[in-house]
């Protein structure tokens, strides 16, 4: 019974910790496509892979929002167009690069600021490196779910129109067409005189125009597709955050302070108890501090840096975006790095 009480204590713990700053990026999501000329956005990101992955994880600095709110905003930078490199450096640092969880950091590590400094390093780093790796697939369609790549603005395709691949060409090209010529819109039915069903996960950019309605309008709009999109991704956070109240009830916590002395078992540990404790990123400092004791600063900072860009809430989330295969490589990736980084702190450094 007691084990029951905390795990529903964690459990709403976690809920309402998380569901401020998911509302947070939901209102950020819809000002982006209601209020930001995408036209001009894409126009300013970087064209070169590398930079752009380093200019798209520090947006993040302009949009304070944790691994809750970095979802839907990144989500609708895909769909406005932003090259993916720009939208995979945001989505893996901005839980980490914005004043808040910087501040928040400091405040919990003020003895130890080589904490705060190199919490930052490497999550721009790690997030840089995995935006570029990203920018090598020209064609979204394998990696992102069905409803994301229907709606996508800029996505070439990686072949010419063959019969095999007929029908994705087909959907890419209808994608270019203007919004009063497609079919399947409010405006126009579909083939033949057919209404087409519009996917209700994902409200495409195509389908409404705001260029000429009045603020009224648009405030209007924004609060009724926060709605949708908190409907869906609230969904699936709170089943991520029951699946971690129930892990962190059921772990043996004797366990895991006593592999924590070792300079790669902490590390690994830390790894995986980022993943299941699923945390917010404004306040795991606080957690992390009160391992300080036991576990080596390197240990520490994996905790800090793969915590925000993966764990369990997260890759609910995600999964609104990207097909499981692509998840996987973004956990593998970030997970490697962290390890490599921390592991030469560790050996070489404290």
């Amino acid at each position: 019974m007691n084990q029951l009480n905390n795990g529903f204590t964690l459990f709403l713990s976690l809920l309402v910790e998380a569901m401020p700053f998911l509302l947070l990026g939901v209102l950020f999501s819809s000002l982006l496509l209601f209020f930001v000329d995408e036209r001009k956005l894409v126009e300013k990101m970087p064209t070169n892979p590398l930079l752009g992955a380093l200019v798209g994880s520090m947006i993040g600095f302009l949009f304070p929002v944790c691994e809750c709110g970095n979802v839907p905003v990144a989500r609708r930078f895909l769909m406005q167009g932003v090259p993916t490199p720009v939208a995979i450096g945001f989505l893996l640092a901005a839980p980490t690069i914005n004043p808040v969880v910087i501040w928040a950091t400091w405040t919990a590590f003020r003895d130890q600021p080589e904490i705060v400094v190199l919490r930052v390093v490497f999550s721009l780093a790690i997030a840089t490196i995995i935006g570029f790796v990203f920018s090598f697939q020209k064609d979204l369609n394998p990696i992102v779910q069905p409803a994301i790549a229907r709606y996508l603005k800029y996505n070439p395709p990686a072949q010419p129109e063959t019969k095999r691949r007929g029908k994705r060409y087909q959907v890419q090209q209808e994608a270019t067409v203007p919004n009063l010529l497609q079919s399947g819109t409010y405006i126009l039915g579909g083939k033949a005189g057919i209404p087409l069903r519009i996917d209700p996960n994902v409200v495409p950019p195509t389908i409404i125009s705001t260029a000429s309605k009045p603020l009224a309008d648009k405030l209007r709009l924004v609060v009724d597709n926060s709605i949708q999109e908190l409907r869906e991704l609230g969904g699936v956070m709170i089943l991520g955050s029951a699946i971690a109240a129930a892990i962190q009830v059921l772990a043996p916590r004797e366990l895991i302070l006593s592999l924590g002395a070792g300079p790669i078992s902490s590390i690994v540990v830390m790894l995986i108890l980022a993943v299941v404790v699923s945390i917010c990123s404004t306040v795991d400092s606080f957690f992390a501090l009160s391992f300080a004791s036991t576990f080596s600063s390197g240990s520490l900072l994996a905790f800090l840096v793969f915590g925000p860009m993966i764990d369990i809430k997260s890759v609910g989330l995600m999964l609104s975006i990207f097909k499981p295969k692509t998840i996987f490589y973004l956990f593998a990736l970030a997970a490697q790095l962290t390890f490599l980084f921390t592991l030469f702190l560790n050996l070489h450094v404290f």
